[in-house]
């Protein structure tokens, strides 16, 4: 079996390993950015879903108390009628 040469054939070569291996680097660094971005954007996402399920219990809470303001005035409307009817 021949020898193996590790070493480039011409400085051509070299230049296409670097330019390779540059772009591995970059490839690799990218990656670590999305998986970085990712991240931020699940947390993100967990607070907007905070926010809104905070609105909704709000709304939720806001429509009880008219409920309940609308009950307690019909029944102050209501028991002054009552009074006025006894008289």
């Amino acid at each position: 079996m021949p020898p193996i040469n590790r070493l480039p054939a011409s400085p051509g070569d070299a230049d296409a390993d670097a330019d390779l291996a540059r772009a591995f680097q970059e490839l690799a660094k990218g990656e670590r950015t999305a998986s970085a971005m990712e991240t931020q954007l699940t947390a993100l996402e967990r607070k907007i879903d905070e926010l809104l399920a905070t609105v909704a219990s709000a709304d939720d809470r806001g429509a009880e108390v008219d409920r309940a303001s609308t009950e307690t005035i019909g029944n102050v409307t209501g028991a002054g009628e009552d009074q006025s009817e006894r008289k």
